[in-house]
């Protein structure tokens, strides 16, 4: 089971564009990206664990532009042509379990197990309704806004996965001993935000400040996250109902 449904909402900004335009916008952005800092960080949580070689859990750590001459580079564009975002449903689990895409990105949800699915999202974020399908098919969402979707299957209860879909390329993921890193990120002031489905909203909400990176500034520290101490997430389907006890009988379940 995956952590309790806590989160904190996901904030914006309205973009300035840049005041340039044709081959000088073109050339500024290339020099920009030449430029970038790499902004490194930890995510760490409290009460940390008794067990120091167990994994930390994983945190999102993403930074949006407050006001900047190049904060045209930081939104999202269209993922390139060999780009190829899935959330597989395998063995009752979706693989990944947690996926960080650009806004406007296409995400195909195959059904790898030998019986039905019914994947849906009904809570922030992209809300959709994949209904009923079998074994070797796939259904696929486009998130087209910014925001934290929930995602689950309405036949079985254990199987959850959130998907993020950010407005802005400069974000990271952080491994399992917390650390972080975010590759080319031009020189300037920068909303800076955490997400971690393990974390309690007000510890999210107060790491959410401004920062501003530069040459001479290019770490943001140590990022301390509450830990949830229930990590145990109750859901109803898709009615908002209570889940019904698995049938052996229903195609929906493997067979014996």
């Amino acid at each position: 089971m995956r952590g309790k449904f806590n989160h904190a909402r996901l904030s914006s900004k309205v973009f300035e564009g840049l005041r340039v335009s044709g081959v000088v916008a073109a050339l500024s952005c290339t020099i920009a990206l030449a430029q970038g800092n790499k902004v490194t960080g930890r995510v760490e949580f409290t009460p940390a664990s008794k067990k120091t070689r167990e994994p930390l859990p994983r945190a999102v750590v993403w930074l949006t532009p407050v006001a900047d001459a190049y904060t045209e580079l930081t939104r999202a564009t269209p993922s390139p042509p060999n780009a190829h975002f899935q959330l597989v449903q395998r063995n009752k689990r979706f693989e990944p379990s947690l996926l960080v895409v650009p806004v406007g990105t296409a995400v195909e949800f195959p059904n790898r197990d030998p019986f039905f699915h019914n994947v849906f999202s009904l809570f922030e974020g992209r809300r959709f309704d994949l209904g009923l399908y079998e074994a070797g098919s796939t259904r696929t969402v486009h998130f087209d806004r910014p925001g934290i979707s929930y995602i689950f299957c309405n036949i079985h209860p254990e199987m959850s996965s959130v998907v993020i879909a950010l407005s802005t390329r400069l974000y990271a993921l952080s491994n399992s001993a917390g650390r972080i890193s975010i590759a080319s990120v031009p020189a300037g002031r920068y909303m800076l935000h955490v997400w971690s489905e393990h974390a309690l909203p007000d510890s999210m909400e107060a790491l959410t400040r401004e920062v501003t990176i530069g040459a001479d500034s290019t770490s943001l520290g140590t990022l301390r996250l509450a830990q949830n101490p229930d990590p145990t997430l109750a859901h109803k389907n898709k009615y908002g109902q209570d889940y019904e006890p698995a049938a052996p009988s229903n195609p929906a379940y493997p067979q014996p």
